[in-house]
């Protein structure tokens, strides 16, 4: 029988940390993975301009080592490397780690802890800078992995995380980025008082837009008094304060917005199949299985859903069984409507799939509200 798992999100009255029940270990969800970062040209933009800002930050050149904490396909590490900045990848899924090596990353095929950490530093590597984008939220053991990063960074090294901000998430109702890969929803709030108790202090953070509004948090030792806090860490506290994020009522709040969505997006579904409407799916995306398994949407309302990512196409979506073909199957069908599911990249989406206007075709965006794009 094709399993399923609850999907329910619960927030600590304590720290205000929202994480949800484990149900699978990462080593199921990970070690065959079928997610290359690569596939995202706009995601690759994203990384090239990290890494050039790194760089000029803080000034990291042949002498550095660079380490990325679920490094994928290699997909941020070869713009340190073409720099000509050492750097090392840490990846549990082997079928993507492989791709890296091939783009001559060196890449260690383990989850990361504090044992992987402790076997780094025994082999005589520790990281100026070390990084790790969308993987602090997927671990279990978050304690366990900052300590990890506590005793990987040099004494004068730089931490950046990036992960989707949960202030963002319940403004903008991005209720779909909640699904059973993502344990931890991170507020500044709650992510600034793990790394405090492991030694770790944030010294600065930026506001990015990538997967919906994200933060991208920097941090230090305790005891290096060579970065002092920014003024936007402050800011920031005060804006999530502002925002009830340290409050209950603000989470009871926001779970009756989800199930008003729910109920908008079913009756434009409704709605258009009953005047004859054929509709599409782009994007085979984690984010479009939550929103269309908890909503209740299946081959009734979508003939399919497309991918650019070779990997996915020929199998069906979990739960819904909508069948997952390549994007070349819209030309040949032109639906009345394609629906974005990673609608955080839907510009980019938007352009590659711009020839469906030629017969009238719409696109429709799901979150933060349902909407027909001009």
């Amino acid at each position: 029988m094709e399993p399923f798992y609850p999907l329910h999100a619960y927030v600590c009255g304590e720290c205000f940390l929202v994480q949800l029940e484990q149900f699978q270990s990462p080593d199921e969800i990970f070690s065959d993975y079928a997610y290359f970062s690569s596939y995202s040209e706009s995601w690759l933009v994203h990384c090239k301009v990290y890494t050039e800002a790194m760089i000029q930050r803080f000034g990291f050149d042949a002498r550095s080592q660079v380490v990325e904490i679920a490094s994928n396909d290699g997909y941020l590490l070869q713009y340190f490397k073409a720099s000509g900045i050492p750097v090392l990848g840490i990846e549990p899924a082997a079928n993507v780690a492989k791709v890296a090596e091939e783009k001559g990353i060196p890449s260690i095929v383990k989850f990361f802890g504090t044992q992987t950490a402790r076997e780094i530093v025994d082999q005589g590597a520790r990281a100026d800078l070390l990084l790790g984008n969308n993987v602090l939220a997927h671990v279990p053991m978050l304690n366990d992995f900052v300590a990890g990063m506590k005793i990987l960074l040099k004494p004068d090294g730089v931490i950046t995380m990036e992960f989707p901000h949960l202030l963002r998430l319940m403004v903008e109702n991005q209720f779909d980025t909640i699904y059973h890969e993502h344990f931890s929803y991170l507020s500044y709030l709650s992510i600034s008082r793990v790394f405090e108790r492991h030694g770790l202090v944030i010294f600065d953070v930026d506001e990015i837009p990538t997967h919906g509004g994200s933060l991208r948090i920097y941090a230090r030792h305790a005891d290096d008094s060579s970065k002092p806090i920014s003024p936007k860490v402050v800011a920031l506290a005060a804006a999530e304060r502002s925002a009830r994020l340290d409050t209950l009522s603000a989470y009871s709040e926001f779970a009756e917005q989800v199930r008003a969505t729910k109920r908008n997006l079913l009756e434009f579904l409704i709605d258009q199949k009953r005047r004859g409407k054929s509709i599409v799916a782009y994007g085979a995306a984690a984010k479009g299985n939550t929103l269309l398994n908890y909503c209740g949407v299946r081959g009734d309302f979508l003939d399919y859903v497309v991918d650019r990512n070779p990997h996915k196409q020929g199998n069906l979506l979990p739960g819904t069984h909508i069948p997952i073909l390549a994007p070349e199957r819209i030309a040949q069908t032109r639906p009345d409507f394609v629906l974005i599911l990673p609608w955080n990249i839907k510009d980019e989406v938007v352009q590659q799939m711009s020839h469906i206007r030629s017969w009238g075709g719409r696109f429709v965006v799901p979150i933060p509200k349902v909407e027909v794009l001009p």
